[in-house]
């Protein structure tokens, strides 16, 4: 084909990831769940971590089932010592660290300026943005010393456009989830290192339930699933380490932020 010139390389191809070692954080339900899933059936040793042991467990057996045996380690991502301790662990159990699916996040039901309270905002902060940091100060030694490795900080459409909807605590934390992203792309390219900051749309997940208005199952049928989320991330993952996607948004076809005005 014309204007494309060959190196004798399998151009377009998918690396093969068997065997290297993915950390996801909130990994027992949702997006970090289905990404997890996703990399073990990749091939991938798996490290899951999130603050509910019994959720962990359910995600756990997911991933047995496909031939892998992951590493449970409970983990609050707003504890930065409890963090450090985690990534040193893993850190000594594999001597290295290749992806960090950083899927940790919450928000309240409480959410918009004549409602939301300090509580509220810190506790979404602390997790959602905080804890995105901590984990990603805490893994990037490793992948300096590798010189090479991917942070999937999972981010939202709410990160690259403000929405009432989401309230400002949460839309303020993930906003600020891809500037860290960038910022990471910025400083650590020379060493390898590529952040990529993924910006899903509504997706049908457990965190809905915290909406001050119940989301339909008709509702939740037209939107972004668990798995479309997995299948992205094995897809960030299995990119040549030469690239990196510096922001990736993702949204479902019928966009209730277009169809139906919702802001």
């Amino acid at each position: 084909m014309a204007g494309i010139a060959s190196n004798g390389n399998n151009l377009g191809a998918l690396r093969d990831i068997t065997g290297k070692v993915a950390w996801v954080t909130g990994a027992g339900t949702g997006i970090g769940q289905a990404g997890a899933v996703s990399l073990a059936r990749a091939g991938m040793e798996i490290v899951l971590s999130g603050r509910r042991k019994e959720k962990l467990k359910e995600t756990e057996e997911m991933i047995r089932a496909v031939g892998i045996e992951p590493v449970i380690e409970e983990l609050d991502v707003a504890d930065a010592d409890q963090v450090a301790a985690v990534v040193d662990r893993i850190e000594k159990r594999f001597s290295r660290l290749d992806i960090a699916v950083l899927s940790a996040g919450i928000n309240v039901k409480k959410r918009s300026w004549s409602e939301v309270d300090t509580d509220g905002w810190d506790s979404v902060v602390d997790i959602d943005l905080n804890g995105a940091f901590y984990c990603c100060k805490a893994v990037l030694p490793i992948m300096r010393r590798q010189k090479e490795g991917l942070i999937v900080n999972v981010s939202s459409w709410a990160g690259v456009r403000v929405s009432k909807m989401t309230g400002p605590a949460y839309t303020a934390a993930k906003h600020g989830m891809v500037a860290m992203s960038e910022s990471i792309n910025m400083e650590e390219a020379i060493n390898g290192i590529r952040a990529c900051a993924l910006c899903p749309g509504e997706v049908a997940t457990p965190i809905l339930d915290n909406r001050p208005v119940k989301v339909t199952d008709d509702e939740k049928s037209v939107m972004l699933q668990g798995e479309d989320l997995g299948e992205t991330i094995l897809f960030l993952a299995q990119l040549d380490k030469r690239v990196c996607v510096n922001q990736l948004v993702i949204s479902p076809t019928a966009n209730r932020m277009y169809t139906a005005g919702i802001t």
